[in-house]
Formats: C-alpha cells, structure tokens, sequence
C-alpha cells in the first residue's frame, strides 16, 4: 500500500513511518523545507488555502496514494468533510495521531 503521511518536519511523522512496515511510505508536508529536506519530503498544499481538500485529492491520485495519514488536526478536519469523495477513488483518510 501507497501511503502519505502529513506534517513531515515534526518527529511524530517520522516515529509513524516506522510503525508501517510493508508499505511504501511517503512523508510530505506544506511547511517551507530547507534545501537538503526537499528531495526526500514531498511538498503539500497549505491546509489554510480554500482549495486544500482538492489540490490534496489530485496530488493523491497523481502519486497512486492510497491513505492519507494525517498528524494535524486542521488537515484532517478538513479533509474529513471530503472523505466521501476520497473513498470514491479508494483512498483513505486516517487520523495519524491515534497510531502514535
């Protein structure tokens, strides 16, 4: 399983990343990354943005992600009210902070 996890500068991410052996696991997050963080941490769209919950859902599809583990509250509030719409496309949206 493709799996994205958010809020890839904190160190929850990463301690999460280590939980999900067997899967390729992607770390991403919409801060602004130094130079030598970008290569390996893929950019988001800022969850303060009006088109967060679709630029979320094409990034997704574009990199064949099929769950979302979100570490922020704001992202997973947001995302949650398109969850309908994310499951049509057989992506998940979980709460990353109940796998801590």
């Amino acid at each position: 399983m493709k799996i994205l996890i958010t809020s890839a500068t904190a160190a929850e991410a990463h301690k999460l990343k280590g939980k999900l052996i067997n899967n390729e696991v992607l770390l991403g997050d919409h801060a602004d990354l130094p130079a030598f963080m970008r290569s390996n941490i893929i950019k988001l769209p800022n969850p303060a943005t009006d088109t967060y919950a679709h630029e979320m859902l094409t990034l997704s599809l574009d990199m064949e992600i099929e769950a979302l583990y979100l570490l922020q509250g704001q992202e997973l509030e947001i995302l949650l009210r398109s969850e309908v719409l994310f499951n049509e496309y057989h992506i998940n949206i979980i709460d990353g902070r109940n796998y801590l």
